[in-house]
Parts: structure tokens; sequence; C-alpha cells
């Protein structure tokens, strides 16, 4: 089988390095100078335990498919459409995002689609280079057929994927745990507006009550600490990288590179359109959305708003939905 991963980036790279390593056949579709530096030099894969060059097929966009292809789209959730406009419908896709709108979206189009619960810290700032921070395993990957169950063809993925540097599952209720995941990744607009300031930590967990208040209304059924911690437990564990400071999650390497655009509308904006959806204030949710959009659109740096400004906003925001 034949892995197509579309969205070298930190995920991406990081999975296609893996699988590559595993010995299984990958192609990395990228852009621009990440492209460019990935076809001339090599991906260079730095972890806790070492920093390898690896010379992996690259493509700038759509090759020429073949029956045992499998997609892995990697790519921020408001590429998706963009990102697999080009590809044949009927080669199976498995969603590896966080978010939860995704394997939705696809399915639309492509018959085959699989979720991916990603829990994978890694970073990618410069071209060419990406850094894994977890050890033993660089990730923790749940794969299961969207909306839910378990074939073949998700097993084989999970194997594959478990053979080097990962640990996957073959899960038939991944979505329950991409919507844990979403909990999770409510806090990335707070890292990327505030940086690691004081006072953050209470921002997510306001974000994440609020959105608890909606799944539990809503009735979505969502995995929490302790099934994460239970399964997980100290197999990927995050460890300094020597050499390389960290800087933060996806949300923050968004504003970090001027990309002019963020995942906020389809994780913080999901509880929000939840929230609409069935009238539930997301009071919370809704300003981070708002300003984690506006600083991406006017190409902010990340933690360039004080923690307490962004706090004013969300209590104002509160107060007036209240009334």
């Amino acid at each position: 089988m034949r892995y197509i991963v579309i969205g070298a980036g930190a995920v991406g790279g990081t999975i296609g390095a893996r699988l590559h390593q595993g010995g299984h056949d990958v192609v990395l579709v990228a852009r621009g100078a990440h492209y460019e530096a990935l076809k001339r030099d090599g991906l260079r894969l730095i972890t806790p335990e070492s920093d390898e060059t690896l010379h992996i097929p690259t493509a700038p966009g759509p090759i020429p498919t073949r029956d045992d292809d499998v997609l892995i789209l990697a790519t921020k959730s408001q590429d998706t459409l963009a990102a697999l406009a080009p590809w044949p419908v009927d080669v199976p896709v498995v969603c590896a995002q966080n978010g939860v709108a995704n394997e939705r979206t696809v399915l639309r189009k492509f018959e085959r689609v699989y979720g991916m619960c990603v829990w994978l810290p890694a970073e990618h700032l410069e071209p060419g280079v990406v850094v894994a921070y977890a050890r033993p395993y660089s990730g923790l990957l749940h794969v299961g057929r969207y909306p839910q169950g378990v074939d073949d063809l998700a097993g084989q993925i999970a194997d594959d994927l478990g053979k080097y540097g990962l640990l996957a599952r073959a899960t038939p209720d991944v979505m329950r745990w991409k919507h844990g995941k979403l909990l999770n990744n409510l806090g990335n607009a707070v890292e990327a507006l505030a940086g690691h300031a004081d006072g953050m930590y209470a921002l997510i967990e306001r974000a994440r009550a609020e959105a608890v208040r909606v799944f539990d209304h809503v009735g979505i059924p969502y995995s929490t600490a302790e099934d994460e911690q239970r399964v997980r437990g100290h197999q990927v564990d995050v460890v300094p990288v020597e050499g390389v400071e960290r800087g933060g999650g996806s949300s923050w390497q968004s504003l970090a590179r001027g990309s002019g655009s963020i995942e906020a509308d389809y994780l913080n904006g999901e509880i929000v359109l939840l929230g609409r959806e069935h009238g539930v204030p997301t009071p919370v949710n809704e300003v981070l959305r708002r300003e984690a959009d506006r600083h991406a659109r006017e190409k902010l740096p990340p933690g360039s708003m004080p923690v307490e400004k962004l706090a004013a906003l969300i209590d104002a925001r509160s107060a007036a939905e209240s009334r």
C-alpha cells in the first residue's frame, strides 16, 4: 500500500517520515519553499533521540494514483476542500486533522473516509524541517471508519502506522476520541493569542467547560482525560529537544509563520456553531474564535495580546449575553 501524505508539515511530515522508516511506500505532498527544500535536501526529522534526513518522494500537487493508494490528509481544516479538490474520489481518505468537521465534509465527495485522532506534539517552522517532541513514541493515533466502525483497511492502516515510531489503534468510536481531542484544542487559540502568560490556563478551562456544557446538552459523546491517560500512559511524553527551542501548538505556529489563516473556526468555532444550533451561549469560544481569526488575518505575531485584555473581552461578551 502507498501512503500519499497531503500536507507534510508538523503532523503530516512526522507521520510520513515514520511510515517511510517502517518500510512503507510514501509520497509527501507539500507546497512552496517547503516542497523545494524537501525535493532538494530531503526531510530533516528532529526528535529527542535523533536528527535524521530522510529522502522521501515528494510532489507539489496531485500525482497519478494507484489501486493501493491511501490519502492521509494533514492540512489545516480550512484547507481541506482545496487540498482534496484535484484528487480522484475513489481513493480512501484519512483525515489526520484537528476538529470534527473534516470527515463529514470529505464524505460529501469521497466514499471511503476515515477519521484519525492525532496526539502528536510536533513543530514545523522552517522549510524542510519537522521537530517531533515526544518519546518513546512520536505520537498516538486512533484510526476508524467514518462515521463509525473498523474495517480491514482501518486495521491495516493502524498496523502500518505502528511499525516504527508511532502508536496506533484501530478504533470503532474514533469520533468520540476526536471530540475529546477537540476539548484540548480549544486552548490553541489562547496560546496563539496570549502565549504562555500567567492566567492562560484559567481561560482555557473556561473554554473547555463551556464546550462540555454544549456537548452534554446536545448528547455528543467525548473521551475524557482519564481515557487519554489510560491509553497513552507515558508512551508519548513531551520532552525538550537539544538545540531546539519549542514554540507552541498548531495555531501558535500559524501565527508564527504569518500564514494569514488559522484553524479557530473549526475548533472554537465548532463549539460556537453547536451552541447557536441548540441555543446554548458560548461567549468564551466566540471571543477566542473571533480574535484568533483577526490576528491571523492581520498577520500579528503569536503572544501579542495581553492575557488580561483577552480575559476582559471574554468577560464583556459573557456579561452581554447574560443580560
